[in-house]
């Protein structure tokens, strides 16, 4: 299966892609499929003003990152909370890739806070329908972020492993259930 996570925060010291680096290793080191991370520091859209609705629609700068999205067969979207919401550059990514029928999506929250980006998840969840995804619904909101990762990706609180578990463990049964053809087990 080939997975994308989308790192939501377009700020340089992202301590939200902290948490994007350790499930990119850990899905790969427990898991044969191909895990990616889509970073939108990478990736400088403009404001929405045309929807690329195939890679050949797509102009040549952002081709590559098209081919990207349209092979992916699931999603895990990784963000910061904004003003009680998800970051205003992951909704500019998923604008200009607007429909991924079908696909399942992990849903990942991130806050140096004590809520750990709860009310984006909520958002999120009115997000992936509108883009005709299928959300998991166990999600992985992570409190005070700065403390659980460091700068490198990995755990730095081992008490967060249950919650990282759980999540992974029904991601993935929901992309295998919805992509059967795709199948394995995670170990």
């Amino acid at each position: 299966m080939n997975i994308e996570i989308i790192s939501g925060s377009p700020r340089t010291n992202s301590v939200t892609y902290r948490v994007a680096l350790f499930l990119q290793k850990h899905l790969t080191q427990h898991t044969p499929h191909q895990v990616n991370i889509i970073d939108v520091r990478d990736w400088k859209l403009p404001l929405l003003e045309n929807v690329f609705s195939s890679v050949e629609n797509t102009p040549e700068a952002f081709k590559p990152l098209a081919e990207r999205m349209f092979a992916a067969d699931a999603f895990i979207l990784v963000t910061p909370e904004y003003n009680g919401s998800y970051s205003p550059a992951l909704q500019n990514l998923m604008d200009h890739f607007p429909k991924q029928a079908h696909k399942p999506f992990g849903l990942v929250t991130a806050s140096t806070g004590a809520m750990g980006g709860m009310r984006a998840s909520q958002q999120l969840l009115l997000l992936v329908p509108a883009l005709f995804g299928v959300a998991s619904p166990y999600m992985l909101v992570t409190p005070f972020v700065d403390k659980k990762f460091n700068e490198a990706g990995e755990l730095t609180d081992s008490s967060f492993s249950k919650s990282i578990d759980l999540f992974t463990n029904e991601f993935l049964w929901l992309a295998e259930t919805l992509r059967p053809e795709l199948s394995t087990a995670y170990n």
